[in-house]
């Protein structure tokens, strides 16, 4: 079962950026898997294998793992975080969520409110939505960017190749430090988007999901997925990949993710860490004292 997870990655994995078409990519595409149930089985022992190399990354305590997911709304980010980090120890794991920057944050560069929540060498961080929605959300709403009191000289018409620019300066700089980076694009359809509103708004359990600036944002689609496009092709870059995700069934995408997690901890030759001589002989004498006790 191993080895099927291993062919689960490589279609939507972009190592560099440059020529990356988004309509290559099916929000359909389940490459062949037609059982949910096999689907949940690969998922559960992906979880387990997780769960093993978390427990070195915390041990050893010399990497850290930043998880980024955009997506368009319903595209089901929250569940497949869920999901794929069941089986993570939380102490290991920090989850942050980006919402509209408070005042605060308004009064600081676009990196300040995310660079606070990096993760701790030894721990996974992730980010659901991030840094990258100044050059999707933003871009989208000009107005958005107007509110950030950038002075006008600064804010040229280059200003989405400036902070592309400046993301992947910032990742390499992170990962020449250590921290290990995958980023997720969930590419839901909007046929699918639709349909999951829909679902949404008719159970009365789920209707706190639904917000009208939802459907708002619906209203920009075309938009958005040329800001994603350019997005991808400017910054997915080796140290720092973007995994355009299938988000049609929910089942695949959490396959995907979880396989992508693995396959990033597996490349940092995690190890417990090693026992010394002299803490061998002392805990050989912590030993011997336990067992002394009356």
């Amino acid at each position: 079962m191993a080895k099927a997870r291993k062919e689960l990655t490589k279609p939507f994995l972009v190592p560099e950026g440059k020529g990356f078409n988004l309509g290559k990519i099916d929000p359909d595409e389940t490459l062949g898997f037609r059982s949910k149930e096999k689907a949940e089985d690969l998922l559960a022992e992906g979880v387990k294998r997780l769960t093993e190399l978390q427990d070195k990354l915390y041990a050893q305590d010399h990497w850290a793992l930043l998880l980024i997911f955009q997506a368009m709304d319903a595209a089901g980010k929250d569940s497949t975080i869920e999901h794929v980090m069941s089986g993570v120890n939380p102490q290991g794991c920090q989850v942050f969520s980006f919402k509209g920057p408070s005042a605060e944050e308004l009064d600081h560069d676009f990196l300040w409110r995310t660079s606070r929540c990096l993760p701790e060498r030894g721990r996974i961080g992730i980010f659901n939505r991030s840094y990258y929605e100044e050059v999707l959300v933003v871009r989208v709403h000009p107005a958005f960017l107007a509110k950030q009191k950038i002075p006008r000289k600064l804010v040229g018409k280059d200003i989405w190749k400036e902070r592309f620019e400046d993301i992947n300066a910032y990742e390499r700089y992170l990962t020449r430090n250590g921290v290990a980076i995958r980023k997720f694009f969930l590419h839901v359809s909007k046929e699918e988007q639709k349909r999951r509103f829909l679902a949404r708004l008719a159970e009365p359990d789920k209707n706190w999901k639904f917000s009208a600036a939802d459907l708002g944002e619906r209203d920009h689609w075309e938009a958005y997925m040329e800001a994603y496009e350019d997005m991808i092709q400017h910054t997915s870059t080796r140290h720092a990949p973007w995994l355009v995700v299938p988000a049609d069934h929910k089942w695949f995408t959490r396959l995907v993710v979880a396989q992508a997690v693995i396959e990033a901890l597996e490349s940092l030759d995690l190890a417990y860490p090693v026992v010394s001589e002299e803490q061998q002989a002392e805990l050989l004498a912590c030993k011997k004292k336990l067992e002394a006790e009356k």
